[in-house]
């Protein structure tokens, strides 16, 4: 991913809200991992009780944090609330609090200014996973050498370009109709409009050019999600610059693109477009393509997924300045070295994808009514995604979810997260481990983690004092796998053999994504390597390749 990303700054609000969509974290020091799973931390904070009132200290495990009203002006709390809980923004991360809201008896309402489903099944996982499965369809379709190893023949494979558009389209309009449908049936208020935090458990919304509405409630959830992440320099105009919102319209293939930062959007939409016939050229900051994976895993897919494709690419370079394709002219790209900041290359190219991570959607919100700085747009929040003010200070009855508070920009963890606050309102004391959120890429083949990474691991181990083991499995030995003819692939487990404990699960090669929650539901229930490992899995299954890789890690005991 081009390391540009991890300088997000502030993108301002209009009339829309947005939420989260589309791994690892790091130990020593938060760095920014941005969109579709590069996680930006996973840290611990030591925790806090949840009954607490204003003005009062609540301590535990030795750590204390003053609990502040915060509101300087802006009034009083009100004694009685329209609703138990409204969420601004009805992305996925909204859409699941809401409906374990409902669950546990409390009135609730969501607010959208723009259309429900946000990021992720507008412009993001789910539009993409369509654009994904075609080129996977097509990507089989096109190799001879795939095929007559089934006995298959298959004459030429096309595509229709508008009606792959079209495909991505109807998924994403089906998708947004059923979590609509979702909320309305269950009783959740949807409420239109901009919505801005005015006071404690206070919330104004409305359209532009109409009178605001107020709405109170005894808990308050920011969803807002995020926005691409355009770096200085850079001319988007939508048709021949363009971020994945645009890409995933498919309005055109060009014959040669250059993918800006080679992350989980960069990856996934050279999948894509390759298959559909264009050269990619990649464009990334860092000295190695894939920074955010499992380097041992990176530099599998990099042989499967860039060499033998029509990818070429320039690393340890910044993309200074990007000028889209007018009057006959192509776009043009000026390169400097990410290091020495002098002038490398010129790049003339059909189109350019700027795909350089995601920026916090929190501008317009009204946290400077509250006493509330955002930290590089992100809302600053405590393990339990109690919002914090400038003064170090919880804001009672405030939280934030998803890809505005920064964690962990995966659409699934702003859900996790936002059924975790709904626990914590409703009595029950809950802390996500976000070490036990699982990430994928939807490449072909996929790639999954969860946990650490083995550099991370061990770091880990080196300032925590344990040691680190490594156990890999090939889908080369896994009878499904070698049945579809497609067994590229290798699971990585990363553990600590002194008591079994799973630090780290990575998968490449087929249907990764899918395997990846054996390890994730493991790490999440604390299960240990010599319990799993006396899991069955049917035969024969890919599962089993999984199956393989706890069987094969060596215990002490």
């Amino acid at each position: 991913m081009h390391s540009v990303c991890s300088q997000a700054t502030t993108v301002p609000r209009s009339n829309f809200v947005f939420d989260s969509r589309s791994p690892a974290s790091p130990l020593s020091k938060p760095i920014n991992l941005r969109f579709c799973g590069l996680r930006k931390e996973a840290f611990g904070f030591s925790g806090l009780t949840h009954s607490c009132s204003s003005r009062v200290r609540c301590s535990s495990r030795g750590h204390s944090k003053e609990i502040s009203a915060s509101t300087g002006n802006n009034g009083t709390p009100p004694k009685s609330f329209d609703y138990d809980l409204i969420i601004i923004g009805a992305g996925v991360g909204g859409h699941g609090a809401a409906l374990h809201a409902v669950e546990k008896g409390l009135r609730t309402a969501i607010i959208e200014g723009d259309v429900v489903g946000g990021t992720c099944v507008n412009r993001g996982c789910v539009p993409s996973k369509a654009l994904l499965a075609v080129s996977g369809k097509m990507r089989e379709l096109q190799s001879e050498h795939h095929m007559k190893a089934l006995g298959l023949q298959v004459s030429a494979a096309g595509y229709d370009r508008q009606g792959v558009a079209d495909h991505a389209n109807n998924l994403a309009s089906k998708i947004r109709s059923n979590l609509t449908n979702s909320m309305k049936s269950l009783g959740v208020d949807i409420l239109t409009g901009v919505g801005t935090v005015v006071g404690p458990q206070k919330v104004k919304y409305g359209k532009v050019g109409f009178p605001d509405n107020i709405v109170t409630a005894k808990d308050i959830i920011i969803a807002t999600g995020s926005v691409p992440f355009v770096p200085k320099g850079i001319e988007v105009d939508g048709k021949t610059v363009i971020t994945s919102d645009h890409a995933l319209k498919l309005e055109s293939v060009p014959d040669w693109i250059a993918i800006v930062g080679s992350g989980y959007i960069g990856l996934e939409f050279s999948d894509v477009y390759t298959a559909l016939g264009s050269e990619v050229t990649f464009i990334e900051a860092l000295d190695q393509l894939m920074p955010g994976f499992d380097p041992e895993i990176g530099k599998l897919a990099q042989r499967v997924l860039i060499n033998p494709r029509k990818i070429d690419y320039h690393t340890g370079v910044f993309a200074t300045k990007i000028t889209p394709a007018k009057d006959g002219k192509p776009v043009t790209i000026e390169l400097i070295d990410a290091k020495t900041k002098e002038p490398k290359d010129t790049l003339e190219v059909d189109a350019a994808l700027i795909a350089t991570g995601r920026a916090p959607f929190t501008n317009g919100l009204g946290l400077e009514n509250i006493n509330v700085v955002t930290q590089r747009g992100f809302v600053p929040v405590d393990e339990r995604m109690r919002v914090i003010d400038a003064n170090g200070n919880l804001v009672p009855h405030l939280y934030c979810i998803g890809d505005a508070n920064g964690k962990m920009m995966l659409a699934h963890a702003a859900s996790a997260q936002g059924i975790s606050v709904v626990e914590q309102v409703t009595g029950r004391d809950h802390v996500l481990n976000h070490l036990s959120i699982p990430a994928a890429c939807f490449t072909h083949p996929e790639i999954s983690m969860v946990g650490l990474t083995e550099p991370q691991a061990r770091e880990k181990a080196e300032k925590e004092g344990f040691e680190v083991s490594v156990a890999k499995t090939s889908f080369k030995a896994n009878t499904k796998a070698l049945a579809e003819n497609e067994g590229e692939g290798l699971a990585k487990l990363i553990y600590r053999p002194d008591n079994g404990e799973i630090l780290g699960v990575h998968i490449f090669g087929l249907h990764a994504a899918d395997l990846i929650h054996e390890a994730s539901n493991a790490i999440a229930l604390g299960t240990r390597i010599q319990d799993i490992k006396f899991a069955v899995h049917a035969h024969p299954t890919l599962s089993e390749v999984l199956d393989e890789l706890f069987k094969s890690a060596k215990v002490s005991f």
